[in-house]
């Protein structure tokens, strides 16, 4: 058993008017997010509105110090929006785990869980082209960076560059197949494949602190040897409301030091060894 803190729940689950087709159920870790949350709701309800996806969206409030919770309780019941509580603040790491613990614990077969980030900068209208690809036979889909047609507006040119060279290590040296962009935290995943990641890993499955526990999220995974997909994303920074919370120099420190750890004794923060190891199924 997975021993962590429960935090509190709050909102329904849309299991009980269960579609043929499975729920989409997305998570969103949230810290400090009062600005951008209203137009990122309501831009998945359009979303799901127009697609016909059956949505559940799970915001994870990652000890706000802002309106954050006013916010998300002002949608719930107006929307498929719930809300998990998480306090105090324990970082991107902690948040995003305890959304896919909640989400997966919740999941049915046909079950399909999107990441996103909460700072509206992801635009919700790429869910349907990813569900469609988790449908075709994909394991994970991962809004890219690195494929022809997307476009990023409104980050520095050093940004950039330290994200493509982020890409071009990982792409070098760990090279899973069909990825280029290892940290992008918009991704689309079989739910089956995180029950199988949890079951095997516990809460070990997201160890890295900080925004590199994407990139160790998707090492881990790829020892089930999972089909992984990419679609062109549209990134728009423009359209964030207040200031970056990543700490570029730190995320970088972090990333390097999981990736070279990984590349030189085939081992994550975690003690598990991930690289030359008998890759297994998900639905082994």
């Amino acid at each position: 058993m997975i021993d962590i803190v429960q935090p509190e729940l709050i909102g329904t689950s849309t299991r009980f008017v269960r579609p043929r087709t499975g729920i989409i159920r997305v998570v969103l870790p949230a810290y400090n997010e009062q600005k951008s949350l209203p137009a990122l709701l309501e831009r998945l309800d359009l979303a799901f509105e127009e697609s016909a996806l059956q949505g559940d969206i799970l915001i994870v409030n990652d000890g706000s110090t802002d309106d954050t919770v006013r916010v998300v309780r002002s949608y719930i019941g107006q929307s498929p929006v719930r809300l998990l509580d998480l306090q105090p603040n324990r970082g991107l790491a902690e948040a995003l785990k305890n959304g896919l613990l909640t989400a997966v614990s919740e999941c049915e077969a046909g079950d399909i869980i999107i990441t996103m980030d909460a700072d509206n900068t992801h635009t919700p209208g790429l869910i349907l082209r990813m569900v469609r690809m988790i449908r075709e036979g994909s394991d994970v889909v991962i809004a890219s960076r690195y494929r022809p047609g997307s476009r990023v507006r409104g980050v520095s040119t050093l940004r950039k560059l330290l994200s493509l060279g982020a890409s071009l290590l990982f792409c070098g040296l760990v090279r899973i197949p069909g990825v280029r962009d290892y940290t992008s935290g918009y991704r689309a995943y079989r739910a089956e494949l995180l029950q199988a990641a949890f079951d095997r890993y516990r809460d070990e499955l997201i160890h890295q602190t900080g925004f590199a526990c994407m990139a160790e999220l998707l090492l881990k995974l790829n020892t089930f040897a999972p089909i992984i997909h990419e679609v062109p994303v549209i990134l728009r920074y423009d359209m964030k409301a207040g200031a970056s919370k990543m700490r570029v120099w730190r995320t970088v420190g972090e990333t390097l030091s999981m990736l070279s750890r990984y590349v030189f004794t085939g081992y994550l923060i975690d003690g598990h060894y991930h690289r030359g190891v008998k890759r297994e199924s998900a639905s082994s």
